[in-house]
């Protein structure tokens, strides 16, 4: 199964949302959820987390008073269905940036492509749909059942473009394609080579959809389709 760009850095929140439920309890001592799509603040990063939010900075108002759309066109062909769909999710959430969203979507491509490598569940339920989780974790088991495992590097993003939009409701909707380099090979318990190639950077072209409920308190984007071009 496919999977494309790897949907970035700290924004204060007090709470972590899992696919299915509440990481844990408030203590007030918790850290700040790790954000892909927020824009970096000053200071030390923090360590990486696993949970893809929305930025939620407050948007300046002199910013987007000539033309809130003008970030949105120059990514996409105004007029088009993409573009508008943009446009549509910008008027329902204001906080909507194409830049961060295309540089979170990136980093979450390489954290789920990793996550699938190394078999790590938890961080997939976190990233995923529970529709699109299920495919991984089917493909995870195989691979156990088989006693192989995958050994993957992530070489680096060659391209990642919007190449559709849409508010379904209040459901927002956004399809990337991402061009990555990865050196991929499947290896059985003896160590042969059972498929790929473990010296080898191959190119691979996912295109994967994005969603997000803007009327949930939930911040998170999680991945709801994946294909792959050949």
């Amino acid at each position: 199964m496919g999977f494309g760009t790897i949907f970035f850095i700290v924004v204060a929140a007090i709470v972590l949302y899992q696919l299915r439920s509440v990481l844990g309890r408030r203590t007030g001592n918790e850290r700040p959820p790790f954000d892909p799509y927020s824009r970096p603040t000053e200071g030390p990063a923090p360590a990486q987390g696993n949970v893809v939010t929305l930025p939620s900075r407050r948007v300046n108002a002199d910013e987007t008073a000539a033309n809130p759309y003008e970030a949105i066109d120059k990514a996409t062909v105004p007029g088009s269905p993409t573009n508008e769909g943009l446009r549509r999710i910008k008027d329902v959430d204001p906080s909507f940036e194409v830049a961060t969203f295309v540089e979170g979507a990136k980093t979450a491509y390489e954290m789920i492509v990793t996550a699938f490598a190394d078999g790590d569940r938890k961080l997939l339920q976190n990233l995923l749909s529970p529709e699109v989780y299920q495919g991984f974790d089917a493909s995870i088991s195989q691979r156990e059942a088989r006693g192989e495992r995958l050994q993957s590097s992530f070489v680096g993003i060659n391209d990642a473009t919007i190449t559709g939009a849409e508010l379904k409701d209040r459901e927002a909707l956004v399809t990337m394609r991402i061009v990555s380099q990865l050196i991929s090979a499947t290896l059985k318990s003896d160590g042969t080579v059972a498929d790929g190639d473990p010296e080898t950077v191959v190119e691979v072209i996912d295109v994967w959809t994005f969603a997000r409920d803007t009327r949930s308190r939930d911040p998170n984007w999680r991945l709801v389709e994946t294909e792959s071009e050949d």
